[in-house]
């Protein structure tokens, strides 16, 4: 088994499944920054909206699923992560599709919602590696990758065509179960900070 559609709980954010009810918080979630106007981003602009929901709902299938991301705090919703390109057999899958509301950037949100995706491919489901996938430009998705603890494979060059037609090279980084142990005692140290 992997991943399935239950909420994921943590102390700052609850991670619920993605659906078709999240569409409107998350437009108003995304205005706060326009990070979709960001060149080097895969974030929707708010008039996209309803359509990116609906492409990551239809995507899910088993290992592969998205979640909107809801402050507890406030019940507000800030953003999206997902599970994406599982490939069960080799107990491996990607996390990625990560976009915030600037409001909690650089808070403990990210943190948390790492930690609880990364705590439940690795001691639920016995992942083997869990693989992080940004653009070369992206330097802020890279540095928060980094802070997670990730290590850098390597860059897919030309790996992509990006939004604007542009080549886009890809910066690969991983989780491996046998970091795991010290990687979730250092995001607990983060949380117990932030």
């Amino acid at each position: 088994m992997w991943p399935t559609d239950k909420p994921l709980i943590g102390q700052h954010v609850t991670l619920e499944p993605l659906s078709t009810t999240h569409i409107n918080a998350l437009q108003q979630a995304v205005k706060d920054g326009e990070a979709w106007k960001l060149w080097y981003a895969n974030v929707p602009n708010p008039d996209d909206m309803e359509r990116y929901v609906n492409t990551a709902i239809s995507q899910a299938s088993e290992g592969n699923l998205a979640y909107a991301v809801r402050l507890n705090s406030s019940n507000e919703i800030v953003g999206t992560t997902r599970y994406y390109n599982a490939d069960i057999a080799n107990r491996r899958a990607m996390l990625g599709y990560t976009w915030y509301s600037d409001k909690v950037r650089r808070t403990a949100v990210n943190t948390e919602c790492k930690f609880l995706l990364l705590q439940q491919l690795f001691e639920d489901f016995d992942a083997i590696a869990v693989e992080f996938r940004t653009h070369f430009f992206n330097h802020a998705s890279r540095s928060a990758i980094e802070r997670l603890g990730a290590k850098l494979d390597g860059v897919l060059r030309n790996h992509q065509i990006g939004k604007n037609g542009e080549l886009r090279d890809t910066v690969v980084y991983s989780i491996i179960a046998s970091e795991w142990p010290t990687v979730k005692q250092h995001l607990l140290s983060k949380l117990d900070r932030e």
